[in-house]
């Protein structure tokens, strides 16, 4: 049973502050991933919040998306897409980049402080009537997910909700979605939703409610089975990437990309999308066919236009700072690690030789230095995420950890890293830094003006950075 109620309220918090506070009286499964004070899954709590509250979730009609990578972006850019059709779309991400507030937006802007402890404080009044129903409190991503969709029923037209993990199980999962979108099926959490592929595509195939428009990015043919068994039992319609949408043409753009998206509905040609990789094309794809699956029609092309023309993604392939050029990525996987390997070689040209030799960023010079400071959580392998990323065109790596529980030790990090660059055609210095302070004032100095530092490893040793460098390009 979870801890009795620490400095909660008995009428509306004070203020921001007390929000804060309060929201941290409670359990995080974010901080304990894995470890034997999770406890095991329910809904039982989110159902009961949501029972006291009113059912929020059932005043706005959403778009539910889950999926190992690419689930946040995939938000982000529908959000901008339903904005450009007029609707106000609330979203709920985890976790934040920046700050709590950013995990509850309107229209992709976060709440203000003052709004963020409005939301925080419509659950707590009620909180006790969940504890006493369920004999303990909900935790920390219950109590967020439930004010997120408290506030959208007064606030959105539309939800745009993120899940947090799997998907059957997770705590946004009492929602009625019209879309349910899977971006794709990886080889994470394993140990929580696994052991096997099959066992995490049924997770996230849990997210599809009766009737709703299955939109499915994996193309796995074992795994697309399991999605459409689980959209035949509740009947829903399945649209699958390769079959009834897709990517239909990319190319590489100064600044970014064109992209050609094929849905059910037609073809969206050259459409300018400021990001860069193969990767977020399919994410545009997939936002693409999302909205147009909620709204059950063609988007015009002017609206796609709109939508995409001023799209940012914080801490995806983000561009913070030149002299060095410094690229901060929150990839976390191998699946995500060999996104920024192709993403690097693209947009800044860093790929190795076949005799192993670096070819160095022809958009940051030819005499520096391309130096990646890596940190990783548990339970993830950074030596595995290494391998993936090719540290071939890296002259320098620098280790460090995040300001997170679950970070994994510097020497631990290196350690992996000298493993993982055991076979490479040239000598690789390894630095293991304290702090991710000292290993960005590590890889700077190391890169030069002239050479690139690339931050990955995890969102939260990526969003550190982020607060540390500032997040606008400078």
């Amino acid at each position: 049973m979870s801890p009795a109620p620490t400095g909660a309220a008995a009428g509306p918090l004070r203020d921001y502050e007390a929000a804060l506070d309060w929201l941290d009286s409670h359990i995080d499964l974010e901080r304990l991933l894995g470890s034997p004070e999770a406890t095991a899954p329910t809904l039982d709590r989110m159902w009961t919040l949501m029972g006291v509250l009113g059912d929020p979730q059932d005043s706005v009609p959403a778009i539910h998306i889950t999926g190992t990578n690419g689930k946040g972006s995939t938000a982000r850019l529908s959000v901008a897409l339903l904005g450009a059709c007029g609707l106000a779309a609330g979203s709920y991400t985890s976790p934040h980049i920046e700050r709590v507030n950013d995990r509850i937006t309107v229209a992709n802007e976060p709440l203000d402080d003052e709004s963020f402890a409005t939301a925080i404080s419509e659950v707590a009044v009620l909180e006790s009537m969940v504890t006493e129903r369920c004999g303990e409190r909900p935790n920390y991503f219950e109590v967020m997910a439930g004010a997120a969709y408290n506030w959208f029923a007064s606030t959105a037209h539309v939800n745009v909700i993120e899940v947090g993990m799997g998907g059957r199980w997770d705590a946004t999962n009492v929602v009625d979605a019209a879309v349910a979108v899977i971006t794709n099926v990886g080889a994470d959490h394993l140990e929580i939703i696994g052991p096997t592929l099959a066992d995490v595509a049924s997770e996230k195939a849990g997210i599809i409610s009766a009737g709703a428009i299955a939109v499915c990015g994996e193309t796995a043919p074992e795994l697309v089975e399991i999605v459409a068994v689980t959209a035949a039992e509740v009947g829903a319609e399945l649209w699958r990437r390769g079959v009834e949408w897709d990517v239909a043409d990319r190319q590489p753009a100064v600044g970014g990309q064109l992209v050609t998206v094929r849905t059910p509905f037609g073809k969206h040609a050259d459409h300018f999308v400021p990001l860069h990789g193969a990767h977020q094309a399919i994410n545009v794809a997939t936002a693409i066919s999302s909205v147009e699956a909620f709204f059950g029609r063609s988007l015009d092309d002017d609206v796609i236009t709109a939508a995409l023309a001023d799209i940012t993604l914080p801490a995806r392939f983000e561009i913070v700072n030149r002299q060095p050029t410094v690229v901060i990525d929150g990839a976390h996987n191998p699946a995500g690690a060999a996104a920024l390997r192709d993403t690097l070689a693209e947009a800044l040209s860093m790929v190795s030789t076949p005799e192993g030799e670096p070819q160095v960023a022809s958009a940051a010079g030819t005499d520096g230095s391309n130096v990646l400071v890596i940190g990783a959580n548990r339970p993830h392998d950074p030596g595995e995420f290494c391998k993936a990323l090719d540290l071939e065109p890296f002259d320098a790596v620098v280790a460090t950890a995040a300001s997170w529980p679950r970070a994994i030790p510097p020497s631990e990090v290196s350690a992996a890293v000298e493993n993982a660059a055991a076979s490479r055609h040239r000598p690789l210095d390894i630095i293991a830094a304290a702090s991710v302070t000292d290993a960005l004032q590590h890889a700077r100095d190391r890169a030069g003006p002239d050479g690139i530092v690339v931050v990955s490893g995890s969102l939260y040793i990526a969003a550190e950075a982020r607060r540390l460098l500032g997040s606008h390009p400078h």
